[in-house]
């Protein structure tokens, strides 16, 4: 039987899925769950993916979209992407037990707009408006302060009040190569403008970018597994047309996949967005094994060893 399938040539990306900062998230609502026991309250999806939240929903977590939807004898997570300053503040007010799962990435240019703001800087953020994690980072400094600029001609038609006195700082998720743009935009205009100590993009983001750039002029088609809402998955799709493989879908599951799309395909590329479990991977490696010849070459760029520590207040 075997013999009649067509061959496919797997090109496995890495690294992809998980990054530190979503190991940690997950870890932190399943400890919150042993310490204190259901319902744990999760405001907004503590990552971006259906099979995560799906999985803990199944374990006692309550997803709600704002704390007033929390009891008050209820902890409650914060998710991965961060929050606006408002939203601590009304926990402690209604003195909920709350733990803040924002990775220490965003927190990382949370601190540094906040740096730059007290010393008089106006901020401008490069990001996606409406995303939870712009929403978060905007949300840590006085209504005003930061000008949101999403893309390369609202970088060259951005209005300030004091040139001379700017900084930016970037959403942790964008496109590697677009982001580059848009800073070199504004360093033309705003030749003063301060900028991050360290890259804001996060080391998870441009190291799944790189692999993909890697194997994209290889493939006849790469699929992406991850969300819609995920910022980081919608990327790397967007990396893979733009680095020699048009034909690149995202999915969330193997379960949506269209198997005439790999109709004449001799090499399929496959990654994981960074909120993606690995057996996501697995899942679709094995309905392309129930259908085809698999060989799988694992490509991999750089080594990953970057681990989070948990608050102290589940570490016991």
């Amino acid at each position: 039987m075997s013999a009649t399938r067509p061959s496919l040539t797997i090109l496995l990306a890495s690294p992809r899925g998980f990054c530190a900062g979503v190991d940690r998230a997950i870890q932190i609502v399943e400890r919150a769950l042993e310490r204190f026991g259901a319902p744990v309250y999760v405001r907004h999806e503590i990552v971006h993916n259906r099979f995560v939240v799906e999985n803990l929903e199944a374990k006692g977590a309550v997803f709600v979209d704002e704390l007033d939807q929390v009891p008050d004898d209820r902890p409650v997570v914060f998710s991965a992407h961060g929050v606006p300053k408002v939203v601590p503040r009304e926990a402690a007010r209604r003195n909920l037990l709350y733990v803040d799962a924002t990775c220490p990435l965003v927190s990382k240019v949370h601190r540094e707009a906040e740096r730059h703001h007290n010393v008089g800087r106006t901020v401008i953020l490069i990001g996606h408006r409406g995303h939870p994690e712009v929403v978060g980072t905007m949300g840590q400094l006085p209504e005003g302060a930061v000008l949101l600029v999403e893309d390369v001609e609202q970088a060259e038609h951005l209005q300030v009040a004091n040139p001379d006195n700017l900084a930016f700082a970037t959403q942790t998720t964008l496109s590697v190569d677009d982001t580059a743009q848009i800073v070199a935009v504004l360093q033309r205009r705003f030749p003063g403008m301060q900028g991050p100590k360290r890259e804001d993009i996060c080391y998870a983001t441009t190291n799944r970018q790189a692999a993909v750039k890697a194997i994209a002029p290889q493939c006849d088609g790469l699929v992406v597994i991850g969300a819609p809402n995920s910022s980081n998955s919608m990327r790397l799709v967007e990396v893979a047309r733009n680095y020699g493989c048009p034909k690149a879908i995202l999915l969330q599951r193997a379960t949506e996949m269209d198997w005439r799309w790999l109709d004449g395909m001799a090499r399929l590329g496959i990654t994981a967005g960074a909120s993606a479990p690995e057996l996501l991977v697995d899942e679709l490696i094995a309905a392309c094994q129930e259908r085809y010849t698999v060989a799988i070459e694992e490509v991999r760029v750089t080594d990953e060893n970057t681990v989070f520590k948990l608050p102290r207040a589940l570490v016991a």
